[in-house]
């Protein structure tokens, strides 16, 4: 007896991944580092001076961690309940974080003590951050107020009360010092000077308001909210550049690259998306478990952080780079090692023992090797093989064809199972290495269900989806068809065209020719 071969899987050329410069760049990075804080991650803030220790902002707590420690180096819980937004100074001594309860604290980074407590908002504070004159600091509440503070005298300078809704984000020009921006749930974001008593500009974006950004050279500004990443010009008075529109969900953060080329935006969709700042095209894209609330990337671009609702910090750090000589004499020896033996032929009389290959067969293939062809074809459409590999699917379906099985393994099925192999059939069927297998499983299950079409709602509804995927099919059979006619129509064209300029040109030579002849 012949022993059973496996049912073959035709291969099916798949498409290769456009491999770019910034693809092998944001690919560089390790396996990532997972720490868990106490709940959702709200502010990840990198310090602006080495060796860049971070401060990452979730529950009532405040943890700085330095660049490669799992464990936090030091805590601020000076909290009555959540904290936000804990922001570095541009020196890197002291740090800022608002509350649940309304009020601003000022920390030293070699101490645990606030240095200074800022009362005035009414609600919680969920912006905070420092003017780039590194004296002030400006605030955004529930309570719809912006507000500037002075370090020195712990007061308040001037309160700005324009929002109409919470206002949830904010940033400081690094260039001027009296300039910040905030961002509402009022769908506006709005420039504030502090040398003004009222906003200088306002912007609306449209969505509630999550992140701003302002990029280093102080003419463009970033908004995120509701699916949209929007670039706005300040110099032009608030002109909108470019509405970016690649997230399925909200977009909670942003942030730019050490070089302000790439710009990266988080969302719930649990992706983070990174973009040229010359053509605002998305170069590549980080997956991760969960929704996203912040993102931070260290000045240097050696490390990417991301804080997630359930909060999880997921930290990734980039690769060291091997010199390539290096990595070729690690490699020589282990070849060579690999292929030692490989080309030996035996002599006359030496004895060969071969070792028996032990083939492991798929659950599918024990199945139709005892001849159980319907319990085959379930095992074909479970989920994890009908959804990710529906060849597969189809060539056992083919197998079945020829064994003269396939329908024997159709009938006798439930309503459940029915809808099932209509859905799989109906999905596929336009698929062109498909279709001849499936045009016969669509044409047997038509003929041995068809006495109970009528029965059964669910069934009814899948043969119609069925009828109409053909039917659209069909259709664009046919455009193709009249396309192909045109084209070959002006094909023929300039043929007939090539050919009549050719013979001009012979007549034409003749002519002359004979002249010529006559004339002599």
């Amino acid at each position: 007896m012949a022993s059973y071969k496996p049912v073959a899987i035709p291969a099916v050329p798949k498409l290769g991944e456009k491999i770019t410069q910034d693809t092998l760049y944001w690919r560089g990075y390790k396996t990532p580092v997972q720490i868990k804080e106490f709940g959702a991650i709200n502010k990840i803030d990198f310090s602006p001076v080495p060796p860049y220790n971070y401060a990452v902002t979730a529950s009532s707590r405040v943890h700085i961690y330095g660049r490669y420690s799992q464990e936090p180096i030091k805590t601020f819980s000076r909290f009555k309940d959540a904290a936000y937004c804990a922001t570095y100074r541009d020196d890197g001594k002291l740090l800022v974080a608002g509350s649940e309860e309304g009020s601003i604290r000022l920390f030293d980074i070699s101490g645990r003590a606030p240095l200074r407590q800022f009362d005035g908002h009414t609600k919680a504070v969920h912006v905070v951050g420092f003017l780039s004159d590194k004296y002030r600091i400006f605030s955004g509440g529930d309570d719809y107020s912006s507000r500037l503070w002075d370090i020195p005298s712990a007061a308040e300078i001037v309160s700005y009360s324009e929002h109409s809704d919470y206002v949830r984000c904010g940033c400081a020009s690094k260039l001027n010092g009296d300039v910040f921006i905030t961002g509402s749930y009022d769908h506006t974001v709005k420039v504030f000077d502090a040398r003004t008593k009222s906003s200088v500009m306002t912007i609306e974006h449209g969505h509630p308001v999550e992140s701003v950004l302002l990029f280093p050279s102080g003419g463009l500004l970033v908004s995120a909210g509701g699916r949209y990443v929007k670039v706005w010009d300040v110099l032009k008075g608030g002109q909108l550049l470019v509405s970016l529109k690649n997230h399925h969900k909200t977009v909670t953060c942003l942030c730019l690259n050490s070089s302000g080329q790439r710009l990266l935006s988080g969302s719930l969709d649990r992706h983070v998306k990174i973009y040229s700042t010359t053509s605002y095209k998305v170069v590549h894209s980080f997956n991760y478990a969960t929704s996203i609330l912040s993102l931070a990337l260290s000045p240097e671009d050696e490390t990417i952080i991301v804080g997630m609702t359930n909060g999880v910090l997921n930290v990734k750090h980039r690769k060291p780079e091997e010199s390539k000589e290096k990595s070729q004499k690690k490699r020589q020896p282990a070849y060579r090692t690999y292929v030692k033996g490989r080309n030996y032929m035996p002599k006359q009389e030496d004895f060969y023992v071969s070792k028996p290959v032990r083939c492991i067969l798929k659950k599918y293939d024990k199945l139709l090797k005892s001849f159980q062809s319907s319990k085959a074809l379930d095992a074909v459409l479970e989920p994890h093989i009908r959804l990710y590999t529906p060849e597969v699917t189809v060539a056992v379906m083919q197998e079945l064809n020829r064994r003269g099985t396939l329908r024997s393994a159709l009938a006798g099925r439930d309503e459940k199972q029915i809808s099932l192999l209509l859905t799989f059939v109906t999905r596929r069927v336009i698929e062109p290495r498909f279709t001849p297998v499936l045009i016969t499983v669509a044409e047997m299950i038509t003929d041995i269900y068809q006495p109970v079409v009528g029965q059964s709602a669910l069934v009814d509804k899948q043969f119609l989806r069925l009828q109409e995927a053909i039917g659209r099919e069909i259709d664009y059979q046919e455009e193709l068809l009249e396309v192909l006619g045109m084209m070959d129509a002006l094909f023929a064209t300039l043929t007939e065209k090539r050919a009549t300029y050719l013979e001009e040109n012979e007549n034409n030579g003749l002519t002359k020719t004979l002249d010529r002849d006559i004339s002599i």
